[in-house]
């Protein structure tokens, strides 16, 4: 486990060393990883900093509303941009989830390579941490933040690329982060297009985001959101036959993930009370009219990834 005041001393260094006078753009998804790294290269170089928080489309319910009012505040050269009818005109139809990390990669940076050119940014900062190189070069799953195209204009600042998801925690809360952020549920930079295994549509996200709202929900309500490292639905490829108001019907099969960790690496299903299980299934088969069966996750890591793709 690294000394994360002495990881800030030296990371602050580096940054300067590397940036110098130049100016830099961070993608801020909002998650920890990002945030910690916004701070960071904020204290290095100020307000040569500008944080672009794209909206892809992918993200969860609330999730817009929530980072905005976070980081408004926070950091001097914030920016919104809503990209969603770019992303999501060229994942239409796309189902294998590597051809949708490898488009959602390719669009992201066309996307900031705009907005750096807009304030002449030289670099682009990254908040990739060490399972997304792992997990990519082992051939486990492609990240987009670590698979990005060729011929690209920026050059990469990633200061927290050699950390785990626990020690890159450890850091935010020594920069002062607050704890809702710093322990804020891992969310995959694709968003909901892995959570969705059919080809991708505007319709089955919207599907897949009000199952996920509903199990965020009520892991909140029964005070099970701090023990658990992720908490999630996932719209499957799978259809099966239901009975809604007295009649056959032919929907969803939708999965829930729950699960605890402490760095990614590996994960376990933790046993959770049978009463909140139920209210959410129950929860998403009424009020998710195209879902007709809900099924519980019960795979650690390993063998099983956390997300499904």
């Amino acid at each position: 486990m690294i000394n994360p005041k002495e990881f800030i001393d030296e990371s602050v260094k580096k940054i300067k060393d590397q940036i110098g006078d130049e100016k830099a753009v961070i993608a801020l998804s909002g998650g920890v990883d990002s945030s910690v790294c916004s701070v960071l290269v904020s204290e290095a170089i100020g307000d040569n900093l500008t944080a672009v928080f794209v909206n892809h489309g992918l993200l969860r319910e609330g999730e817009i509303e929530q980072v905005c009012g976070i980081f408004e505040e926070r950091l001097t050269n914030f920016k919104y941009v809503d990209a969603s009818d770019i992303f999501l005109s060229e994942l239409e139809g796309v189902k294998d989830p590597e051809e949708k990390r490898k488009i959602i990669g390719r669009v992201f940076i066309e996307v900031f390579e705009k907005e750096a050119e807009a304030i002449d940014a030289k670099f682009l900062v990254q908040g990739t941490i060490a399972p997304d190189i792992i997990e990519t070069e082992g051939k486990i799953k492609s990240h987009h933040n670590a698979t990005l195209p060729s011929g690209m204009v920026l050059e990469l600042c990633e200061p927290v690329i050699d950390l785990f998801k626990d020690e890159v925690r450890a850091v935010g809360t020594e920069l002062g982060l607050p704890d809702e952020l710093v322990h804020r549920q891992p969310f995959p930079g694709p968003g909901l297009a892995v959570r969705v295994l059919e080809p991708l549509t505007r319709e089955n996200l919207a599907i897949c985001r009000a199952a996920d709202f509903i199990v965020r929900d009520e892991i909140k309500k029964a005070g099970l959101d701090e023990m658990l490292w992720q908490y999630f639905a996932v719209l499957t490829d799978t259809k099966a036959t239901g009975v809604k108001e007295g009649s056959r019907d032919f929907g969803y099969l939708v999965v829930v993930r729950l699960i605890q960790s402490v760095n990614a690496m590996t994960a376990t299903v933790p046993e959770i009370p049978w009463e909140v299980l139920k209210t959410i299934s129950s929860r998403i088969s009424a009020e998710v009219p195209e879902v007709t069966h809900v099924a519980l996750s019960i795979s650690d890591k390993p063998t099983a990834t956390i997300e499904f793709a």
